[in-house]
């Protein structure tokens, strides 16, 4: 008999999904880690703080769809795998899911996705997937299509940066109209999501209102979120995210319907590779999108 129980996620169990999320993710990326890519580093601590308030933010915003595998040792608990999803009015999104490397191959990886797929009721879906076979199979069988992303790096040149114009800094009287191109892009808006982020991330917004866009940066510069009206907006919100870059950078999670993002990667002089897959079902890919993190 299986030791393991998948039941629904408590907020007490943040911090051992947290850990078994980083170890997961940690081995995961090692294995896959190209010649050229730097030496994979372990989670830092406000990085781990980070995830547990995003999830606490998630478990909070739509407690049904945040699932934990548990296995009691000694008479305490401790998470071997986790999958948080979250239902956005017609659109289900996964934000993360795993199951500890030595607890993988035993189906817990499954019954954690049936419980959250149960949770989508059929809902239109979306979320970024890694290239592990086992959790790839475990989507397709799920009827997702999986489309690949690429990704691009490095530090951009700044000699290439171009005056960009025609945004300003975003407020939360602006959600009304994101909500609203998130559901043209998307199915659905992110409707309490854009709130959090505001509070955790620097909001640049198109400027004209006929041809809206938005991007959401990190305190690194990097994109982790962005949808726009059309390709020529996408691209100055991008530059707007590359020109407050520091250092290395990434833009992650481009489909071939965002080629734009290409083109401004490969003028900044960033390289571009192959990571993972966007999955969907029920809907196509977004464009001029480039989902992010755990927000999808």
């Amino acid at each position: 008999m299986d030791s393991v129980q998948v039941r629904p996620m408590q907020e007490n169990d943040l911090p051992s999904a947290e850990r078994a999320s980083a170890v997961t993710f940690f081995e995961a990326e090692r294995a896959t880690r190209r010649v050229s890519d730097p030496e994979v580093e372990p989670r830092p601590a406000v990085t781990s703080k980070q995830w547990i308030d995003r999830m606490r933010f998630f478990l909070n915003a739509d407690p049904g769809g945040c699932w934990v595998a548990v296995e009691a040792d000694a008479g305490t608990e401790s998470a071997v795998g986790f999958a948080i999803s979250q239902n956005r009015g017609r659109l289900w999104f996964l934000a993360t899911y795993g199951v500890l490397p030595g607890h993988q191959g035993r189906g817990i990886g499954k019954r954690l996705m049936d419980a959250a797929l149960a949770h989508a009721d059929g809902r239109p879906g979306i979320f970024s997937s890694s290239v592990h076979p086992g959790a790839t199979r475990r989507y397709r069988l799920a009827g997702f299509s999986l489309h690949p992303q690429m990704r691009m790096v490095g530090t951009v040149d700044r000699s290439t940066l171009p005056a960009v114009a025609g945004l300003r800094e975003g407020r939360s009287d602006d959600f009304e109209w994101m909500d609203r191109l998130d559901r043209d892009l998307r199915v659905a808006g992110h409707g309490p999501d854009h709130g959090y982020m505001l509070n955790t991330l620097r909001l640049a917004v198109s400027a004209d209102r006929a041809r809206p866009g938005y991007v959401y940066i990190d305190d690194r510069g990097q994109a982790s979120l962005l949808a726009a009206a059309h390709p020529e907006t996408a691209q100055r919100l991008l530059w707007e995210a590359l020109a407050s870059s520091q250092g290395r950078t990434l833009v992650n999670c481009i489909t071939t319907p965002n080629e734009w993002a290409v083109d401004v990667g490969l003028a900044a002089r960033l390289d571009i590779g192959q990571e993972g897959y966007i999955a969907v079902r029920g809907m196509p890919v977004p464009a001029p999108y480039l989902a992010g993190g755990h927000f999808l």
